[in-house]
């Protein structure tokens, strides 16, 4: 976990002056790093029933596709709006400096199906929290969230505090 840990950098002021961006590039681009968080994911989860994985668009993708081959889950994803084809149901939820929307096809969950929600990072856990709505409305049930980053300082873990929260690192 070291090793993944140092490769993990620190990128100032991005998206936009006075943050400090955590950028796991550098974890995607080491098979060795991105198999180790694989592993650690699937270890931390050995114990929960899954049948689908979603994962927030973008990165969520590539950690949740990976980890849902791993075990043998069902892949979603959740996408900003007009990305996905076929009927999709969409939420829209409060941010900071504004709103935003997340969509997910409407046959992607079945009633009664444990969900693992995937994403690379958690900060104030809004997206985390409109994608958990998204899987109740289509009668699914989230069996736990998992992030590879968590930033502890935004608080976004109370915001899920009546789910399951697995992360990697915390910062």
């Amino acid at each position: 976990m070291e090793y993944i840990l140092s490769l993990i950098r620190d990128v100032p002021d991005f998206p936009k002056p006075g943050i400090i961006f955590k950028d796991i590039t550098p974890v995607l681009g080491d098979p060795k790093a991105f198999e180790g968080v694989i592993d650690a994911l699937e270890r931390r989860l050995e114990e929960t029933r899954v049948d689908k994985i979603v994962g927030i668009e973008a990165r969520g993708f590539i950690f949740g596709a990976a980890l849902a081959a791993r075990m043998g889950s069902g892949f979603v994803p959740v996408r900003k709006p007009g990305k996905l084809p076929s009927l999709t149901d969409r939420v829209t939820y409060d941010l900071e400096y504004g709103s935003d929307a997340l969509e997910m096809q409407i046959d992607s969950i079945s009633r009664d199906e444990r969900v693992l929600i995937v994403d690379d990072l958690l900060a104030t856990g809004g997206t985390a929290e409109a994608t958990a709505e998204l899987v109740r409305r289509r009668g699914g049930k989230v069996a736990a969230f998992g992030f590879v980053i968590e930033l502890g300082f935004l608080e976004g873990r109370e915001r899920l505090k009546d789910e399951r929260v697995i992360s990697l690192f915390k910062f």
